[in-house]
C-alpha cells in the first residue's frame, strides 16, 4: 500500500438512526459537534443517519421506507394542485 494515502485520525465514533433512534459504535474520520454517552459510560462523537441497516426495506425485509424530510408530502402537495 501507498503511504500517507488512508487518514491516521480514525476514532470510534457513536453512528445513531434517527428514523428508530438504533446506535452501534464503530471507527469514522467523520466530524461531529454533538457527543453522546455509550454503554461502557464513555463520550463518544456522534454521526446523525437517516437510514441505515436497522430501518432499510432491503435488511429488514419490509417494504415501508421511513421519509424522514417528507419528500413524499412535498411531491404529492406539488402534484396535486395540477390534477
Amino acid at each position: 500500500m501507498k503511504k500517507g494515502l488512508h487518514p491516521d485520525s480514525y476514532r470510534l465514533v457513536i453512528f445513531k438512526d434517527m428514523s428508530n433512534n438504533t446506535m452501534f459504535l464503530s471507527r469514522s474520520t467523520a466530524n461531529s459537534k454533538e457527543t453522546e454517552k455509550w454503554e461502557d459510560g464513555n463520550e463518544y462523537p456522534v454521526i446523525k443517519l437517516e437510514i441505515s441497516n436497522t430501518s432499510h426495506p432491503f435488511f429488514t425485509g419490509k417494504n415501508v421506507l421511513v421519509d424522514t424530510a417528507g419528500r413524499i408530502d412535498k411531491f404529492k402537495k406539488k402534484y396535486a394542485k395540477k390534477a
